[in-house]
């Protein structure tokens, strides 16, 4: 009888998957069962779930004293991942039954029901990814298999069972590979620009912001469509490429959020409510699990009523918004998250929301007024590259009920994509991320721009990272206009969107 077996599969630490080789041994002595390498409360609880699906899978319960290694022995090991490798391992060691095919090919993942049946848990998207990279096959379970497909030269085997898994083992039984699923679907958007009436400034402004990645704040009163303007912006920013699709993707699987497999190319739009907390935007917890900022990753977080969120919440977004990733450093790990969001914030130009609305409803002081924006950071928000004022829908376009009056989102996603284009074939990447360096080269100023921005850089006290968030903003008016020069008016247009106090 056989007494020792190895088998493979991986950890979730972020969104890395080391692996780790698990180990089962069975020698004589009174009866017990140990796990071993660091296991989290879940992987401890695995020993009951095993027993119960080896029992009701018609197997014999190993008698005797039963040690599972989990190595690397440093690496915290959590979730129910653990349960199938562990349960194969002791029938292996058992000698009840005898593989046919070379495990060191292989990594085995799933969570055990006490009938044998395998459930899929957070976090496997990337190991799968790791595994593929691996070249190694994959036995996993057949609930939820299909987003496993979108894995390129991944050789998945889904099985219901443990019952299967072990037929497949040993030769009993074909499992049919799951097929490679190319995500070529056409984005498919819900929400469109043509259904917002008028607001033509915000609209451009909103394109602007789309072609170049940049930072946009809102202010306006309430009902002038700041919110219904930022949910549309999605529809009109370039699909997302196959392989940051798969990271997003990914980002979702290991934060346990179910995704829609025919909308991968969409980019994510979060908003989470003013009361979210910092850990609930960055992510964080004991086993760290990616925040919002995180599944905003290449696409749009939209906080509304900016100045209502604490401070301190908003204060832990100034280090993502320049670097576009997150580094979370707990006791026994540090995990790094991306975060490449495009931040859109929306707010109320006074206390009570009617300040400069046209009607005598406001009745805030300046000081009140002051003591509302003074909410908000000089540091965050010199790091948003545009301010609009949205005003209130005028009556005349509110009751305008002719149709096809409004620009769609597919006209000006075209507009978007071209100028996207520009920049990636010029820079490799989107203006928002160039460096001072290169938006020096970039955007060259004759005299006349030189004077025009040395007076805007008085007269608006503008930080060293203002100026260069003007270049940005108007390199990408200039890419929008099919401009190689960055022209005056480009520069005007640009100093328009930093006045917060407009």
């Amino acid at each position: 009888m056989k007494k020792l077996s190895k088998l493979f599969t991986r950890a979730s630490t972020g969104l890395d998957a080391p692996i780790v080789t698990i180990e089962a041994h069975i020698s004589g002595g009174l009866p017990s069962f140990s796990i071993v390498g660091l296991p989290e409360g879940a992987v401890r609880e695995s020993k009951d779930r095993v027993r119960s699906a080896i029992m009701n899978s018609q197997f014999k319960f190993p008698s005797g004293r039963i040690t599972v290694s989990l190595a690397p022995a440093n690496l915290p090991k959590s979730g129910g991942r653990y349960d199938l490798p562990i349960a194969i391992g002791l029938l292996l060691a058992s000698g009840q039954i005898s593989s046919k095919i070379n495990l060191d090919d292989f990594e085995l993942y799933g969570e055990l029901g006490l009938d044998g049946s395998l459930h899929t848990t957070d976090g496997l998207l990337p190991a799968v990814i790791a595994s593929a990279d691996a070249k190694h096959n994959i036995i996993l379970p057949k609930t939820q298999a299909n987003q496993y497909g979108l894995v390129n030269h991944a050789i998945i085997y889904p099985c219901q069972h443990l019952l299967k898994v072990c037929e497949f083992l040993t030769g009993m039984a074909d499992v049919k590979k799951l097929a490679y699923q190319a995500h070529n679907n056409q984005p498919i958007y819900t929400s469109d620009f043509a259904q917002v009436k008028g607001q033509h400034h915000a609209k451009r402004a909103l394109e602007i912001a789309s072609a170049g990645g940049h930072n946009l704040l809102l202010i306006g009163p309430p009902g002038s469509g700041k919110t219904m303007l930022a949910e549309r912006l999605p529809s009109i920013m370039p699909p997302l490429e196959n392989n940051k699709a798969l990271d997003c993707a990914s980002i979702y699987s290991v934060a346990g959020k179910a995704q829609d497999l025919s909308q991968l190319k969409v980019r994510s739009f979060r908003s989470p409510h003013h009361s979210s907390s910092a850990v609930a935007l960055v992510g964080g917890g004991s086993n760290p699990k990616p925040g919002e900022i995180s599944l905003a990753h290449e696409g749009v977080l939209f906080l509304d009523e900016l100045p209502e969120f604490p401070r301190h919440v908003l204060e832990v977004l100034r280090q993502p918004l320049e670097n576009g990733v997150i580094h979370l450093s707990r006791a026994a790990q540090q995990i790094t998250f991306p975060a490449n969001f495009q931040l859109i914030a929306a707010m109320n130009p006074c206390p009570c929301g009617y300040y400069g609305d046209g009607t005598a409803k406001c009745h805030c002081t300046g000081d009140q007024i002051q003591r509302y924006k003074n909410k908000i950071s000089g540091p965050l928000l010199d790091r948003i590259d545009m301010v609009l004022t949205v005003p209130p829908l005028p009556k005349e376009t509110l009751l305008n009920q002719a149709s096809g009056v409004e620009e769609a989102s597919e006209v000006i996603r075209q507009r978007v994509d071209e100028a996207h284009n520009i920049q990636l074939g010029r820079q490799g990447k989107s203006n928002d991320k160039l460096g001072a360096d290169e938006i020096e080269k970039l955007v060259p100023l004759s005299k006349d721009n030189r004077q025009l921005l040395s007076s805007v850089i008085d007269k608006l006290s503008l930080s060293a990272r203002g100026y260069h968030r003007i270049l940005k903003v108007a390199r990408t008016i200039a890419d929008l206009a099919g401009s190689q020069p960055v022209e005056k008016s480009h520069l005007i247009e640009a100093v328009g969107y930093r006045r917060f106090d407009n």
